[in-house]
């Protein structure tokens, strides 16, 4: 069993990888939406790792890296492990392995997202150093529960495509920082996957949503302070909804102690599917 990069390793012998030790999940993902996903998460090869067992992979870290709010981290965008070799603490022997060379390349934390309800993987993590930082709801409705009830916008309004970073006001509308999966370097990755949709009144930018229609991913949505409870985050999701080009939607990493949100989703017939803990260790 040897540990080593995958900046040597091709992408199919990958995408067999992750086939085989996600079979038995849920969530299955064909090659172009594993592409996607590495690429809107950072996915650096030349800083990712696995085990190999002879020439095929059994066990895989891919990190993402990059800029979070201001320090230079590596993001956990898929760790797995064959079936057949669970069990025998790969993971962590790969995350070990890797630390010097995240320290080297002037990484600074390590961030991760965990199922809580996954308990060994959590105690895995508080066992590596890793400390909860924040709580997050995910939600999975499908299309047809959502109740699509409109609030008519009192007012003159319109609304129209944007370029999210154009807008200085955007972060003075949230109620917490975006995940890494869901922030703007995020979606700068690949900015051709999203509508990016923003509504203004008397020419003043005052509410704006951020959707991926291929996944169904609601990535980002919020409403300037002093315009909420007038309609315009329910014109926002109907828009997200109209554009949805897959079975469902999803809205993952809402901050548990944001109530706001939580609310606004309840008020549409969306209930919270589980929850995660954002982790970070320093490096």
């Amino acid at each position: 069993m040897e540990i080593k990069s995958l900046e040597n390793t091709s992408f199919d012998e990958l995408f067999e990888a992750f086939e085989k030790a996600f079979a038995d999940y849920e969530i299955q993902l064909n090659k172009a939406e594993l592409v996607t996903m590495l690429k809107r998460r950072g996915f650096d090869p030349r800083l990712s790792f696995a085990a190999f067992d002879g020439d095929q992979i059994v066990a895989f870290t891919c990190n993402g890296i990059g800029d979070f709010y201001g320090t230079s981290m590596a993001y956990d965008t898929g760790t797995g492990t064959l079936k057949d070799y669970r069990g025998r603490g790969l993971a962590t022997r790969i995350f070990e392995y890797s630390i010097s060379y995240l320290r080297e390349a002037g990484i600074k934390e390590y961030l991760l997202e965990v199922l809580q309800h996954n308990t060994g993987a959590v105690s895995v993590y508080r066992k590596l150093g890793f400390e909860v930082t924040r709580e997050f709801y995910y939600f999975r409705p499908e299309s047809g529960q959502i109740n699509r009830e409109m609030k008519a916008i009192d007012g003159p309004y319109s609304l129209q495509p944007i370029d999210i970073n154009e807008y200085e006001v955007i972060p003075g509308f949230w109620d917490f920082k975006p995940s890494w999966q869901n922030s703007f370097d995020a979606i700068n990755r690949v900015p051709e996957d999203f509508v990016c949709l923003g509504v203004f009144m008397e020419s003043k930018l005052v509410g704006y949503g951020v959707f991926e229609p291929m996944s169904g991913d609601v990535t980002q949505i919020a409403v300037d302070k002093e315009y909420r409870r007038k309609g315009i985050g329910s014109l926002l999701f109907q828009k997200m909804l109209e554009c949805n080009k897959y079975s469902s939607i999803k809205i993952v990493n809402t901050e548990v102690s944001c109530d706001s949100i939580t609310a606004f989703l309840k008020s549409r017939n969306i209930e919270p599917t589980g929850k995660q803990f954002e982790m970070i260790k320093k490096l």
